[in-house]
């Protein structure tokens, strides 16, 4: 007997990290749609193939696969949310940046991002449960002022917690430190 799914909308999608929601969204659009949206929006390296002879693009493409983006473009994608310079309406942005969870951190920071965790993958295609990785990228705003930011960790021991839950609590106690001065 499988796990009961709690009532998921999409504010608790995006702050769980719920990855069947995903699936199913993905599914949702089929693979033609959802390959058009991920070339539209230039995100990463476009690609939605998945791994070899598995038939999973849609479905894994985003966990540790074919899709891969750098701390870099990730930077540069969230820049491109909040300017609102997206390839789609500008209430498709606003909605999605509703959901985006929001962190309250010190000196009157707010910040909105997304966590995600997993792990690299040996030369054998097998996960690497001792490199675990960690990010955070979003957006973060005091006085109008907004800084996008994309934060990565890849460890060298298995993870007692999800690793971008602990990279998330670390820059939130870090980012008033970090923009003193600037």
């Amino acid at each position: 007997a499988g796990r009961a799914r709690k009532p998921v909308d999409p504010t608790v999608w995006e702050a769980d990290s719920i990855l069947w929601y995903s699936q199913q969204l993905t599914r949702k659009l089929g693979m033609e749609v959802f390959g058009d949206y991920v070339r539209k929006l230039d995100y990463g390296n476009r690609d939605t193939a998945g791994r070899p002879g598995r038939d999973d693009g849609l479905t894994q493409s985003w966990l540790s696969s074919s899709l891969l983006i750098s701390a870099d473009e990730q930077a540069g994608f969230m820049r491109r949310i909040v300017a609102r310079d997206l390839p789609v309406s500008r209430e498709a942005i606003d909605r999605t940046v509703s959901i985006i969870p929001a962190f309250e951190a010190k000196d009157g920071w707010r910040m909105q991002g997304k966590t995600g965790s997993g792990w690299l993958r040996r030369k054998s295609g097998k996960l690497n449960g001792t490199r675990p990785i960690g990010w955070f990228v979003g957006w973060a705003d005091r006085d109008g002022r907004k800084i996008a930011f994309a934060r990565l960790r890849i460890g060298t021991q298995n993870a007692t917690e999800p690793s971008g839950l602990a990279l998330r609590a670390e820059f939130l106690k870090e980012l008033p430190q970090l923009m003193r001065g600037k």
